[in-house]
């Protein structure tokens, strides 16, 4: 949510958001223009009160001085003046509700060294790790090397539930939830985060709250009868723990780490990562989330990046890290690095993780702030980061780490989970 005092100060900032991410500007108009007719119809609320309140010392004087006629017509123009109040009041509250429906269609700004630029071509690489694998046969897909193994079905997932959902079998199948134990272990035993085991259906009021509502309704799954929501990410669920809540600032930051399933509709994404695993309605993520100060959100946000990658360093994937474009930043983000994974099936490197800084943008929707030092109330930072996809670490693991007979070795990370050291048809 943006702040709306803010907009009303200085409009500028909220006119160049909106212009680095490409987007109209017209709503900012609407929302100072609808702000402007409620802070009037309060002005007048106000002055009516305070005449009220005048009728009510002049009655008191009537009734003292036994003028009863007097004291009843007194009394007959205040209640005319109360009904008047209750009028303006109720046009009140729905320039109240106009302006915040408004202002929950408007973005986080970006950060001031987020690169400008209108799309995802124009993202800028901030660093690479390690080397993209030289093959001497030809590297397959995972999408042939899953299904070959037996391990890997796509037809049946679409049997049970269309198109994009997967079944995994055997090894594939353990190899996730492997997945799932080694990340919450690094993230947990060596970076300090507390584990946390969360609801996958959710109010719409923690939707709202982290900003999935209402931009991105029709991306995900409702469940009607309860105006519930299966979650997009654990994002939604760690960051709404804290929601009305008032935290002291010497227990900041707080880190949390949750495995979960994602649901997502992906509208409008059709024709994009349609082979395989990469692009799912449903999909296991291990989500990382910081609660922390604006003086060291943007330095916690590269500690939260770090500690992704690390993930991937362990498992010797090579990947790189890139910074958004104000043009590609997501709706709730003030500053995002997405890390890539590099795939020899696209020969190129695909998102595995978002790590972002929402600043006080979830915050601000959820009512999370933290007494300082100065004895004063202020909003936390809220930080997100996926630690990592778990079925596009999977893919990784998959083509990077396959063999000419078909089989995959496994990372030696993996090997005390998974117990053997190659994955093949027995």
């Amino acid at each position: 949510m943006i702040d709306v005092k803010l907009l009303r100060k200085n409009p500028e900032i909220f006119y160049d958001a909106l212009k680095k991410r490409n987007m109209e500007i017209e709503i900012i108009d609407k929302i100072l223009d609808v702000d402007k007719e409620w802070r009037q119809l309060v002005a007048k609320v106000n002055e009516l009160k305070a005449k009220r309140n005048e009728f009510s010392k002049l009655v008191a004087k009537a009734k003292a001085e036994k003028d009863n006629e007097k004291a009843s017509k007194l009394i007959e123009e205040s209640k005319k003046i109360g009904e008047e109040i209750k009028k303006i009041e109720e046009q009140e509250k729905k320039l109240e509700e106009e302006m915040q429906n408004l202002a929950l269609n408007i973005p986080n700004i970006p950060a001031e060294d987020v690169p400008f630029g209108k799309d995802e071509s124009e993202n800028v690489e901030i660093r690479r790790w390690g080397e993209p694998r030289k093959f001497d046969f030809e590297p397959k897909a995972h999408w042939d090397l899953g299904p070959e193994l037996s391990m890997m079905d796509f037809e049946r997932g679409a049997k049970l539930s269309g198109s994009r959902f997967t079944v995994l079998y055997s090894y594939l199948a353990r190899l996730e939830r492997a997945l799932i134990q080694f990340m919450l272990d690094v993230h947990t035993k060596e970076h300090g985060y507390t584990e946390v085991w969360v609801p996958q259906l959710v109010k719409r009021e923690a939707m709202l709250w982290t900003g999935k509502l209402p931009k991105f309704e029709e991306d995900a799954y409702r469940i009607e009868k309860d105006d519930m929501f299966l979650i997009p990410t654990a994002e939604v669920p760690l960051v709404a723990l804290h929601a009305q809540e008032i935290l002291s600032e010497k227990d900041l930051p707080i880190k949390y780490t949750a495995y979960s399933a994602c649901y997502r509709r992906e509208a409008g994404s059709y024709g994009k990562d349609v082979r395989g695993m990469i692009r799912q309605h449903q999909f296991d993520k291990v989500e990382l989330v910081w609660i922390t100060t604006p003086e060291r959100s943007f330095e916690d946000l590269e500690r939260l990046t770090q500690d992704a990658e690390r993930i991937l360093q362990l498992l010797e994937l090579p990947y790189r890290v890139v910074s958004l474009c104000s043009g590609d930043l997501g709706f709730v983000s003030a500053k995002t690095y997405d890390i890539e994974v590099w795939l020899p099936s696209y020969n190129s490197y695909k998102e595995i993780s978002s790590c972002s800084n929402t600043t006080d943008f979830q915050t601000r929707r959820s009512n999370i702030r933290y007494r300082g030092s100065d004895n004063k109330l202020h909003y936390a930072h809220a930080l997100n980061g996926s630690g990592l996809a778990v079925g596009r670490t999977l893919v990784a693991i998959v083509e990077n780490y396959q063999n000419e007979d078909g089989s995959i070795t496994v990372p030696k990370v993996l090997v005390p989970y998974m117990g053997v050291e190659k994955i093949e048809v027995k």
